[in-house]
């Protein structure tokens, strides 16, 4: 048996034991309409479709801490559950790429419904092929195997966009925070920035210059810090999207930190003192590859 299908056994399977779970107050239109009623389990491209129970559709919108200036795609939108959720309870504007023109159709006719179809589009559509790179924050609820497939565009997105997978991970790429609702789970991820090499940080007075060479390994990052004083390694390195901070020690051994935001090469923030805290600007002079 091939793993794409044991995974399709593995989900119908999932879902089957975790309904008592979930939350069953659902609206009326969540299983279809008169014009089309899909069924949970019924088999999709590469998928099948199994709704997301509302209360955990709530936390993971709340965990990606969805607002009104967001855009959410959602891959693999079914009925248009999730896209729906974000415009109508988060005011955001809201993508749905659905594969089954008759689903699709049916998340449109649910928008309507719901009163939110200015703020919510549905494509029908691929979501190998179509583009997604606007979404600040991108909703999955897919198979292992179509998640790696789709992690190499994702790592390519602005930095700082968040992602949230129902039941499903990224493997190696461990997430950012682990989402628990009705004995199901979500998992958190924000985009890290590329800062994997070295980089020259100048504080704006010209009153200290250092070098720092980082590796990482998606958000996970570490590395050394060379300046007049000495050659160390970075205390407490933190990527959190475009966000970077470090600590490092003064010839005195006092401890100062670097914090600020990475926009390609190029590095704006902060060096904080014991007493006061200046400017600090950074350059990437050299990349390596990052895993």
């Amino acid at each position: 048996m091939t793993r794409p299908v044991i995974w399709l056994l593995w989900l119908l399977l999932f879902c089957t034991l975790s309904t008592a779970g979930a939350q069953t107050t659902a609206p009326t239109w969540e299983y279809g309409d008169e014009s089309y009623r899909p069924r949970p389990g019924q088999s999709g491209k590469n998928v099948v479709w199994m709704p997301t129970p509302d209360a955990l559709v709530t936390r993971m919108l709340q965990a990606v801490k969805t607002t009104d200036k967001d855009v959410v795609y959602d891959l693999g939108a079914g009925d248009g559950k999730i896209p729906i959720a974000a415009a109508r309870d988060f005011n955001a504007r809201a993508v749905g790429i659905e594969y089954n023109p008759e689903l699709a159709a049916l998340a449109v006719r649910n928008a309507q419904r719901v009163g939110v179809a200015d703020r919510v589009r549905i494509i029908t559509g691929d979501i190998f092929e179509n583009d997604f790179s606007a979404a600040t924050v991108v909703t999955l609820y897919l198979l292992p195997e179509l998640n790696l497939r789709l992690r190499p565009r994702i790592l390519k997105m602005k930095p700082g966009t968040r992602v949230v997978s129902h039941a499903f991970n990224m493997r190696d790429w461990e997430p950012d925070e682990t989402i628990s609702e009705a004995l199901r789970e979500a998992y958190l991820w924000i985009v890290p920035a590329n800062v994997a090499g070295r980089w020259t940080f100048h504080e704006q007075r010209g009153n200290w210059v250092g070098t720092a060479e980082f590796s990482q390994a998606f958000q996970h990052i570490g590395g050394y810090l060379t300046d007049v004083n000495k050659s160390q390694a970075l205390l407490s390195p933190a990527l959190s999207g475009a966000t970077l901070s470090f600590f490092f020690l003064d010839s005195n051994g006092q401890s100062l930190s670097i914090r600020g935001t990475v926009d390609g090469d190029k590095f704006d923030g902060w060096l904080r003192f014991p007493s006061y805290e200046t400017r600090v600007t950074g350059q990437r002079t050299s990349e390596t590859l990052r895993r």
